[in-house]
């Protein structure tokens, strides 16, 4: 009886695992429907196999849609793009440096002066003085970089400057025009010696107590010039340590720039440093338009003087102490000469510089020179035959034919002819026009000169 009740038991229990397995294979593996109908003892030793596959597909859905989402986010951690400047940065520096953006869309292009060079890269340019000084061995090398980014290696013997520059100390009268032009003179805090100063601008400057005077040469006020702590002083050289000021002021760590514009012989080339003035302003673009004005105007004054039928005689200056300082024949002052249709009785000279002559040798060859130019200080004919009687038997003295580059003067004993004609040699042409053929300069009103008597 108790064995006939085990092996009921037995078979009871036995059935239940049977139903039990049977029961879980359809919703384990709902695709495999038809084989699960055939044997039930099969998906019932293998019940593990079924229930682990189909997770394999799903979870490789999910890795698809996790990859292919995030392309179209943008990266959270990529810089924005800087967008490129399209003028100059002439006020304040970068914020937002990018090394592939061009800092100096408006570029110098140097085209008449012989003097200067300069470079551009991205966020700096190479300024070049060829000869700082007549006979000079080396060149002087200036790397403005672009404020607001980082000055590139390579370049120990060069002066480095940020720009654009805020304060300037100008050493010469000649760079003061160029200020005035670009809007500048506000950055003006120094100057070498005031009374040399026609423009009225910086006169009123110097009486509102707004610009130091520094003097010049080795006796130059270096501690005054350190209180300024200016960004530039603006000088020219001569290579003599008796009469050169940038040494002193280089010894004490002051930024000094040697500026040789004199040593440019064309009238244009010698305009063009307003150009090198610029460059540590960024002012570029507006130093190009007022030379291509400037050139414009120029050019054809030469070609309205080019074929006149006479050239008039002229020669130029006073003796000082026993010489005659004459222009040589490819001076600047000659070619100015030249282009208004003058004969200058020294052309056929090849130098570029003065001639150094004395009274004798000038008077036999300009004693009946049509016109007599630039006599430096002498206000009067009488002044003039005071100083040397003979300069009365001259014919320009006689036929009151002199002319004198002196009517822009002040009380100060400022020339503007020494100021600003270098930057205007267009305005210096059209007066020699006026003189030596008037009918081709009518309704001119001189600008630097004016008839002595």
């Amino acid at each position: 009886m108790k064995k006939k009740f085990s092996l009921t038991l037995l078979a009871i229990l036995l059935g239940f695992s049977l139903a039990a397995c049977t029961t879980d294979t359809p919703t384990s593996e709902p695709n495999e429907t038809t084989s699960a109908s055939e044997d039930s003892s099969e998906v019932a030793v293998e019940p593990t196999e079924p229930v682990a596959e189909p997770t394999e597909p799903v979870a490789a859905e999910a890795t698809e849609e996790t990859v292919s989402e995030p392309t179209a986010v943008p990266d959270p951690t990529e810089e924005p793009t800087v967008e490129a400047p399209t003028t100059n940065l002439t006020d304040g520096c970068v914020e937002n440096y990018d090394e592939s953006v061009d800092y100096f869309p408006e570029k110098a292009t140097i085209s008449h002066a012989d003097g200067f060079t300069v470079e551009y890269f991205n966020n700096y340019k190479v300024v070049t003085v060829a000869a700082p000084w007549l006979g000079a061995e080396d060149s002087a090398t200036y790397l403005l970089v672009q404020c607001g980014t980082p000055a590139p290696e390579g370049f120990a013997d060069a002066v480095t400057i940020d720009v654009p520059i805020t304060s300037f100390v100008s050493m010469s009268t000649t760079y003061l025009p160029y200020l005035d032009q670009f809007g500048l003179l506000d950055t003006l805090v120094g100057v070498d010696f005031g009374f040399y100063a026609y423009n009225p601008n910086v006169q009123e400057k110097l009486a509102a107590g707004e610009l130091v005077e520094l003097g010049s040469g080795s006796t130059v006020n270096v501690e005054a010039a350190l209180a300024l702590e200016p960004d530039v002083i603006m000088t020219s050289a001569s290579g003599s340590a008796d009469f050169d000021t940038h040494p002193k002021l280089e010894e004490v760590g002051l930024t000094v720039v040697l500026n040789a514009d004199y040593l440019d012989v064309t009238p244009l080339g010698r305009a063009e440093w307003g150009k090198f003035i610029a460059t540590f302003y960024n002012e570029e673009a507006q130093a190009e338009a007022a030379f291509n004005t400037v050139a414009t105007e120029y050019e054809s004054l030469v070609a309205l003087a080019a074929d006149v039928a006479e050239r008039p005689s002229v020669f130029a200056n006073t003796p000082y102490e026993g010489t005659w300082y004459m222009p040589g024949g490819q001076s600047y002052t000659a070619q100015l000469f030249a282009a208004a249709g003058a004969d200058y009785l020294w052309g056929e000279d090849e130098s570029t510089s003065t001639l150094f002559l004395d009274f004798e040798t000038v008077f036999d060859r300009a004693a009946d020179a049509d016109y007599w130019l630039n006599q430096g200080f002498v206000t009067t004919l009488a002044d003039l035959a005071a100083t040397d009687e003979r300069f009365a038997d001259f014919a320009a003295f006689q036929n009151d034919t002199l002319y004198n580059y002196d009517l822009r003067s002040n009380e100060f004993g400022g020339n503007d002819f020494f100021e600003s004609a270098a930057a205007n040699p267009n305005l210096v042409l059209a007066d020699l026009i006026k003189i030596i053929h008037p009918e081709l300069a009518p309704d001119h009103e001189f600008v630097y000169y004016r008839l002595v008597n």
